[in-house]
């Protein structure tokens, strides 16, 4: 069963980001557009569950699709759209999960989504202090079931994201 741990922030996260990185460029190649480093492990400071958030931009999903087998050779579990249309879901470990790639089409506006909270909570401090708190608690409260975690901490995320996009005009 999978546990759901909030750790303190790790100065190593952007270090394994960057590995992680680089095997991804390897296994896919021209079929990324661009890679990002994206959740609470890309926020300096922020406490956060122990799993690297990689978002790909890809050129075209259907050749993603075809690079299935590569991903799982890298260690990766293939899970599709998981429930976000027009996504491309993998990830690393299984109980112990140590990394997630979320790849889109670029343009795609859940990319602008993702770096726009990123950018947000590494911008706005007491807010990223407040969602720690948030996480924390989510965590503890969740009984690790991920769906109450997620939920616990939705209302956040909805009204920080919507500040985040505001942002950006």
């Amino acid at each position: 069963m999978r546990r759901i741990t909030v750790v303190e922030y790790d100065e190593q996260w952007p270090a394994r980001y960057e590995a992680e990185s680089t095997v991804l460029q390897i296994t896919l190649g021209e079929v990324i557009s661009r890679i990002h480093h994206i959740g609470s492990t890309s926020v300096p400071g922020l406490s956060a569950k122990p799993i690297i958030d990689i978002l790909l931009e890809v050129c075209d999903l259907d050749e993603l699709d075809q690079l299935n087998v590569a991903m799982e050779r890298a260690g990766y579990r293939v899970r599709g759209e998981n429930g976000i249309p027009n996504r491309r879901y993998f990830t690393k470990g299984e109980d112990q999960r140590s990394h997630h790639v979320h790849a889109f089409g670029v343009g795609d506006p859940q990319i602008v989504k993702h770096l726009a909270f990123r950018d947000y909570l590494k911008k706005n401090k007491k807010e990223a202090e407040e969602y720690a708190e948030i996480k924390h608690a989510a965590a503890l409260a969740s009984e690790d079931n991920i769906h109450r975690y997620s939920a616990l901490k939705a209302d956040f995320i909805v009204h920080h994201l919507r500040l985040a996009l505001v942002d950006l005009k």
